[in-house]
Formats: C-alpha cells, structure tokens, sequence
C-alpha cells in the first residue's frame, strides 16, 4: 500500500501547474454546462373570467329549499350543499357511488323515484330553480 501511495505522489508532483489548471478549468466548465437550467418557452396567460351568469344568485323552489335554505344563492352553493346534505344523511349508494338514494326530503326534488344518478343532479337543480 505505501508503495502505491509512493507512486501516485510522484505522478502528481510530475504534473505541471499549467495542465493541472487547464484540466480543472475544463471539468468545472463541464459542470456549469450541465448545470445551465434549460430556458423554457413563455406560457400565456389565458384571458379567461368567469361567466357572471354563472354565479347569479338563483331563488330555490319550495322543496329545493327544505334541503339548502330560502335565501338565494349562486348554481355552484346550491349544488355543494345538496352534496353537503348527501354525504351528511349518508344517501350515496354503498355499491355504486355514481347513484343517489333518496329520503323524504330529496324524494319531491327526484320527481317521485328512489334514486337517480348523480350526473342528472345538475337537471333537478335547474327544475327547481327561479
């Protein structure tokens, strides 16, 4: 092991500053090469705003508002609180959670049937909307 150790010093003694900095100027241009961060292409900014109609406040009907209140509200809060009622009572179906069962509350607003899928929510909505 000395031997080896011998050796190897005598090989860097043997090199000449000059090329020893040549050599360390190249790796570190290598790193910072690799290091540069990519330039990435400029996103735009959509001019997209919200539809007011959108958020106009909507009056429920009278068994629309048994489940979310009397005051008028936006189509989205009419819709979380439906959702909020939902999961409160515990009416989405256990073995297919795309259907919702209906209690005596939500039976009126489903025109009278059991269960309706959750997707024709947004139809009842709007039927029992002012």
């Amino acid at each position: 092991m000395a031997k080896k150790a011998k050796k190897a010093a005598k090989k860097s003694a043997k090199k000449s500053p000059k090329k020893a900095a040549k050599k360390s100027a190249k790796k570190a241009a290598k790193k910072s090469a690799k290091k540069a961060p990519k330039k990435k292409a400029a996103k735009k900014k959509s001019a997209r705003k919200p539809n007011a109609a959108f958020m106009a406040p909507l009056t429920p009907s009278a068994n629309l508002a048994d489940v979310v209140g009397s005051k008028p509200l936006p189509r989205t809060e009419i819709i979380k609180k439906i959702w909020a009622y939902i999961k409160k009572n515990g009416l989405q179906d256990s073995k297919n959670k795309r259907m919702i069962n209906a209690d005596g509350k939500l039976k009126p607003l489903f025109g009278g049937k059991n269960q309706i899928s959750m997707f024709d929510l947004a139809k009842v909505v709007n039927n029992n909307v002012k």
